[in-house]
């Protein structure tokens, strides 16, 4: 039995304290869908572990290939050596990543990956004599992770890292872009004009813009169209400024398109991937860039990119995305994520008119329910518990993002949760 008295009393949960308000759930073992918790309950994971396991938990193909690779070498130091699972995998990653994307570096975290995208667009504008170009443009609503420099350019006012802002580096944050995945904007509209501006003023100091592609995650899970990112690609170039994708939350097939940047038809200078790279089996991540780029940054001094992990390109990580990235492709991951998204799209859309909703919206595998108060996440979650269901809300937002292989019935019981809960709990 789980010792949840020492758990209490030592362990640190995300996002809380010692000892934690809610204790958590004690979980005995996971099965494709679905979480086990040691009274034997099974809850349907509608979180696929924070949007990693994209194949449910346990698959066989994942497990053989990490055990495979843990009977020959689980890790190795990656200064100075290298191995078939990481040359691989960086071939994969540059086959399916948008073109030109060509140079791969292997980080142990989304967040590092961020730091990385980060130092390489300091280091180009170093090495093109740039060194005044060191300020980054993102926009509101962004989420990038818990480290320092992605703290700095996640959304300074609505939540986690407000905190941090007296002591974080200053950067500059314009309108997030309106709502709606379906606005046909295609002519330059306020958001992106506004944008546009913060360019004009300060393009000289400015080294990169970093935002989230399509869908904005943990600052708000809000789509917005494709046309304000083929419109940031274009002026990004006028105004002679790297563009840097956060792929993390939509690599690998969330939104129905291996990467969320595809539904614009156009390419960044830097991208970052993690979270689904592995399927969920282990952390690792990955920051890639283009030829022109690596090539500015290496051929100046210092002449390397200055970072590396100890866990660096881990032969296990490496060999589980390798398994991950196969499974998805030989798969018909686009039909069910379709299937995914009619079956959100007809049950989740109706509660748009219940009390104390202010929205609710679908992109391929992720429904969103925006609730009007910010204050019901620990009362929906416990319902959603009871209803068979594992959903982590936060804010004033309910909502799921599961397997892609999740079965027709394990489905209906998530949706079934959300819509009980809402009706349950949430009054105008």
């Amino acid at each position: 039995m789980i010792n949840l008295a020492y758990d209490r009393e030592h362990i640190w949960h995300p996002y809380s304290c010692i000892p934690p308000p809610n204790a958590p759930l004690p979980v005995a073992a996971t099965e494709g869908r679905h979480i086990i918790l040691e009274d034997g309950r099974r809850l349907v994971d509608g979180m696929s572990s924070w949007w990693a396991a994209i194949h449910g938990y346990n698959h066989p193909e994942l497990v053989l290939a990490v055990a495979r690779q843990l009977k020959t070498m689980p890790h190795i130091m990656f200064g100075g050596l290298t191995h078939e699972p990481a040359v691989d995998l960086a071939e994969k990653l540059v086959t399916l990543s948008p073109v030109p994307l060509k140079k791969v570096f292997f980080a142990d975290s989304g967040s590092v990956a961020v730091e990385v995208a980060l130092k390489i667009a300091l280091q180009y504008w170093m090495a093109r004599r740039k060194p005044q170009k060191h300020i980054f443009l993102t926009v509101r609503n962004g989420y990038h992770g818990d480290t320092f420099g992605a703290m700095s350019v996640t959304d300074p006012d609505n939540g986690m890292h407000s905190l941090f802002a007296g002591v974080l580096p200053k950067h500059y944050f314009a309108p997030a872009p309106h709502m709606g995945f379906d606005l046909k904007l295609d002519e330059p509209a306020d958001d992106i004009a506004a944008l546009a501006a913060f360019l004009d003023h300060h393009h000289d100091e400015i080294a990169a813009i970093i935002l989230e592609p399509i869908v904005q995650g943990a600052g708000g899970m809000r789509f917005y169209r494709p046309a304000y990112v083929r419109q940031l690609r274009a002026i990004a170039d006028d105004y002679n400024v790297l563009l840097i994708f956060d792929e993390i939350a939509t690599g690998f097939g969330r939104t129905g398109k291996l990467f969320a940047c595809e539904w614009a038809g156009i390419s960044p200078d830097i991208m970052t991937v993690g979270k689904a790279l592995t399927g969920g089996m282990m952390t690792l991540a990955a920051t890639l860039t283009t030829e022109e780029v690596a090539y500015t940054l290496c051929n100046n001094p210092p002449r390397a990119l200055m970072h590396g992990p100890t866990f660096m390109a881990n032969p296990t990580a490496c060999a589980a995305a390798n398994a991950s990235i196969e499974l998805l492709l030989k798969s018909a991951w686009q039909d069910r994520i379709q299937h995914i998204e009619a079956h959100l799209q007809e049950q989740l859309m109706p509660l748009s008119d219940h009390p104390g909703v202010a929205d609710v919206r679908v992109l391929g595998a992720i429904g969103v329910i925006e609730l009007e108060r910010d204050d019901l996440a620990p009362r929906l979650q416990d319902m959603a518990v009871r209803e068979g269901a594992w959903l982590r809300p936060f804010g004033r937002l309910f909502y799921t993002m599961p397997a892609f292989n999740i079965e027709d019935d394990e489905l209906a019981t998530l949706t079934g949760a959300m819509i009980t809960a809402v009706k349950q709990v949430v009054r105008p």
